[in-house]
């Protein structure tokens, strides 16, 4: 029997909120809804346990995880809210908000994260026993992502860097997490159903298909913190789907902060092309999606990796982590 993965996660935020809900659901329910892989290294996506958690906010530190994932600004739903079990009399009065969602005391207190690199040793200490620190904080912070994948390295643990920040495409910093067997995945995922995986295969559609682009662009609207984070700090983002596509002929829209959207994101999507004597096609799309089920759906595939990763002692970055990632090692910072 494999043993389960043992996590840390930096950031306990809408992400976090809905990875550690899903783990939550699926062992529960035993679903199989919503999942690329069930099975990933003899892993499903229940043998996740979470070991330890950091965050900055106040409203957070110091709470029992199960907890600090629904304190504001939180504002991704209760994935059980729709189930009938989840309704039983007296589920909606009293109790702590993680109890009202079907889920116990996880026994991992939020602990306070890094603020600058002298808390690198600290840190290290504290992620001790974790085979992977995943690091879900807000980007726009590459100070302190690259901070905490130096306590991964001291540490002993895999580091998975979620947002758009410089780590993996880091030279010098991927060569000594080779040198140290150690996984080093990133930078920023590819949501499992989001706007540049879709934009992305509508415009390997139409080169497989004959048909020439002329223009193209993409209008992304949220309003979960990250997005409002993006608005303000949005250099890195901007590149990172730049990346994804990898055509200049794409023009991306400033991110658009609307908080009434809550963990919701809405994208618009047009392509101008031409085709046979140069007649023109046009497509317009708008997807809405809930933003932090896309990053759960595919953090859950790169613990997996990273974890196995480690133990077969396979250090750097793992060539298969490259199909959930905008912006790997070699591409533009």
């Amino acid at each position: 029997m494999t043993e389960n993965a043992r996590v840390a996660v930096v950031g306990v935020g809408n992400n976090t909120s809905a990875l550690v809900q899903g783990i939550n659901f699926y062992r529960r329910t035993g679903s199989l809804v919503g999942i690329h892989r069930p099975q990933l290294a003899g892993l499903s996506v229940g043998d996740i346990d979470v070991v330890a958690a950091f965050a900055l906010s106040d409203g957070k530190v110091g709470k029992d995880l199960h907890e600090a994932i629904f304190a504001p600004p939180n504002n991704f739903p209760r994935l059980d809210a729709h189930r009938p079990e989840s309704r039983r009399p007296g589920s909606s009065g009293g109790g702590s908000p993680g109890a009202e969602a079907g889920l116990a005391p996880s026994g991992v207190v939020v602990q306070r994260g890094l603020v600058d690199s002298a808390g690198i040793p600290r840190m290290a200490h504290a992620i001790e026993g974790a085979e992977v620190l995943l690091y879900s904080a807000p980007s726009g912070r590459p100070e302190t992502a690259r901070a905490y994948a130096e306590a991964a390295l001291i540490a002993g643990a895999a580091f998975i860097n979620t947002t758009s920040d410089s780590v993996a495409r880091e030279p010098s910093l991927l060569r000594r997490f080779e040198e140290a067997g150690l996984p080093l995945i990133g930078d920023d995922l590819t949501s499992q159903f989001g706007t540049s995986v879709l934009h992305n295969t509508l415009l390997r559609l139409l080169e497989e298909r004959g048909l020439t682009l002329i223009s193209s662009y993409q209008v992304n609207l949220g309003g979960t913190e990250d997005f409002r984070n993006l608005v303000e700090t949005p250099n890195t983002k901007h590149q990172s789907k730049v990346n994804a596509l990898g055509t200049d002929k794409v023009q991306i829209a400033p991110l658009g902060y609307l908080p009434h959207l809550k963990s919701q994101k809405i994208a618009h999507l047009n392509i101008e092309a031409q085709g046979w004597g140069e007649t023109e096609v046009s497509l317009d799309v708008r997807l809405k999606v809930h933003d932090p089920s896309g990053g759960a759906g595919v953090n859950i595939d790169l613990i997996r990796l990273a974890a196995t990763a480690l133990r077969d002692g396979r250090g750097g970055y793992p060539a298969e982590a490259a199909v959930h990632l905008k912006s790997p090692p070699g591409t533009a910072v």
